[in-house]
């Protein structure tokens, strides 16, 4: 079974590192992967996507073109991605930042108001995080333990305190 995903959204989102924490996710349950990052020339602010494929066999592209789970962060995102969607798939939104409603009847949208959730739990920049709580939730693609494992991995050494909040965003994100 392979699942291609897609987020996307602007830079300074965490649209690469919620990415990276899927990927790693993947490889803690012996899955194949590809990781591809893509943003434009500004790091924050700039337009930014993710490509995660993770399956039982070997990934042929890492190009995601038709997305089964779709993360929007914004509404430039949700514009030009909802439409590319495969037919089944899923599509998480930040409701916060995406005022529209998708008119698709074969897909299944989420609508998650994860950007004010962030900021009211006091979880600052964890809105991509809450996001894939609910991926998770809606998926079943892996469990929460090894999706804490993922972000004990992917969060630095340096940053190490924040570990207990992106806890906090999945559980949130899970709930909501």
């Amino acid at each position: 079974m392979t699942t291609e995903i897609l987020l996307a959204g602007f830079g300074g989102q965490g649209i690469l590192f919620a990415g990276k924490i899927l990927a790693y996710a993947g490889l803690m349950d012996n899955k194949e992967l590809s990781w591809l990052p893509s943003y434009g020339p500004e790091m924050r602010g700039g337009t930014c996507n993710c490509s995660v494929c993770i399956s039982d066999k070997p990934v042929g592209s890492p190009l995601v073109l038709t997305p089964d789970v779709l993360i929007a962060m914004n509404q430039p995102s949700f514009d030009k991605f909802i439409g590319s969607v495969r037919p089944g798939g899923k599509v998480f939104i930040d409701s916060t930042l995406v005022d529209s409603k998708s008119s698709r009847t074969d897909i299944e949208c989420f609508y998650v108001p994860s950007s004010e959730l962030a900021e009211t739990q006091n979880l600052k920049g964890g809105s991509n995080i809450i996001l894939l709580g609910k991926v998770i939730k809606e998926t079943k693609l892996f469990s929460f333990e090894t999706m804490k494992a993922a972000i004990e991995k992917v969060v630095p050494p340096k940053k190490a305190a924040l570990i207990a909040n992106n806890f906090k965003a999945i559980e949130l994100g899970m709930n909501s």
